[in-house]
């Protein structure tokens, strides 16, 4: 068997008999993927690791606490050997052959009747590797094959082409992607967000996404530009709504690209409930809010241990006084934790008088990071008492992220610069 390459072929095992020698690290790596093929396992071991053990205990499999016997094989449809004992091995190998049952063995591959290819999913594909160098089976070169594979299909590298509909058939809706793009340094959108990005017909990007992704897509793909600019042009949310439902409607793969996590100050509901108004299915891809991320990369932490246990975050875009202000600013400044104000560059005089005024102390530390995880990222520095002019001198712009509370002076060191190697 050893002088020629492996055929490949993909089991399906839902129900089938399928037996387990061994509950070592071999069988922890690969009972979760036949416990996903709806595999009837048994397990034969005296011991199992805990992760094993908990498989077990949670019904995923039956584990029979003992050594093999002869005769534990009957009835399989495929058998993973994976004991210490090589002559139980080669014994349970030996009943394998004669039963005609597919069977691994993690001690000796060429001794098996079957191999497990280094496997990996993106999205509903599975990626499965086997190397036809019969005399060359390094493990590792096969994983690295895989995790190439897989991470290109994962952010779209490699893009999967969509398949056309026929002129006499109706459009494919398909749901429109509501995806979070991050803080803005490109690199940290999900890797799902990336992988949509690289299937669109249309994306409807906020000036606040990652742009930088926009130059990676096809020529053939429309973008709209949807930008909000502060006290500037934007486009109407209603005319957003209007553009996500057409081009779904035309079965275009529709993505709006949004800066931070749609929900979280983004208008992404209000953009689900006009879809879900006019029939048209959506999934949400969640992003890594700037709340958390900017600070992190300006090296605050939102919460510390003995400084801080809890953070809230709070929209500034309107002035503590303002009648239609949503923000209880006075049990905010009651509050021992950190605040996060996100859109307050303009107002954020008002809201630290407002702060003070309520009994926060006027010395309490201010940080605004402008621009935060990207190349242009810059941190100032300030008080409650002092913010309001410290802004104004330093000539800070949006986008910028405020933390108030004691843990702006918790880091004693600056992180890595965004993009930097290390």
């Amino acid at each position: 068997m050893a002088e020629h390459p492996a055929y490949p072929v993909g089991l399906r095992l839902t129900g089938r008999r399928t037996v387990v020698l061994g509950g070592g690290q071999v069988a922890q790596r690969r009972l979760p993927a036949l416990i996903a093929a709806g595999a009837d396992i048994l397990l034969v071991s005296p011991s199992a690791t805990p992760s094993v053990e908990a498989m077990a205990d949670s019904g995923e499999l039956v584990w029979e606490r003992r050594r093999y016997a002869e005769g534990d094989l009957e009835g399989a449809w495929y058998a993973l050997i994976a004991t210490s004992d090589k002559a139980a091995n080669r014994t349970a190998s030996a009943e394998a052959e004669r039963g005609r049952i597919w069977c691994v063995r993690a001690d000796d591959a060429d001794a098996a009747t079957a191999l497990t290819p280094a496997t990996g999913r993106s999205e509903g594909v599975t990626v499965a590797v086997l190397t036809t160098e019969v005399h060359d089976r390094d493990p590792r070169r096969t994983a690295a094959i895989r995790d190439i594979l897989v991470e290109a299909l994962g952010d779209g590298t490699l893009a999967v082409p969509s398949v056309g509909v026929r002129p006499d058939e109706a459009p494919r809706v398909r749901p429109v992607a509501l995806v979070g793009g991050g803080p803005g340094d490109p690199d940290l959108i999900t890797v799902r967000g990336r992988r949509l990005l690289a299937e669109a017909d249309v994306v409807i990007a906020d000036r606040l996404g990652p742009r930088d992704l926009l130059a990676e897509l096809p020529p053939h793909v429309e973008v709209i530009d949807a930008a909000k600019i502060p006290y500037g042009r934007y486009m109407a949310q209603e005319a957003i709504n209007h553009a996500l439902i057409e081009h779904a409607r035309q079965g275009k793969a529709v993505v709006r690209l949004k800066g931070g996590d749609p929900f979280v100050f983004g208008r992404g509901m209000e953009e689900a409930q006009a879809l879900t108004a006019e029939g048209l299915p959506y999934t949400v891809v969640p992003g890594i809010s700037s709340s958390i991320s900017v600070p992190g990369a300006a090296g605050i932490p939102v919460t510390h241990r003995g400084v801080a246990h809890e953070f809230t975050v709070v929209s500034g875009h309107v002035a503590p006084e303002d009648d239609r202000s949503l923000v209880d600013w006075a049990a905010l400044a009651r509050l021992r934790g950190t605040l996060v104000i996100l859109m307050g560059v303009d107002k954020i005089g008002r809201i630290a008088r407002a702060l003070v005024a309520h009994g926060r102390a006027p010395d309490t530390p201010v940080a605004l990071i402008q621009e935060g995880t990207t190349a242009a990222q810059r941190r100032v520095d300030a008080t409650l008492a002092t913010v309001g002019e410290v802004v104004r001198a330093a000539e800070v712009r949006p986008p910028a992220v405020i933390v108030v509370g004691e843990v702006v002076e918790v880091g004693d060191t600056a992180p890595a610069a965004p993009g930097t190697l290390t």
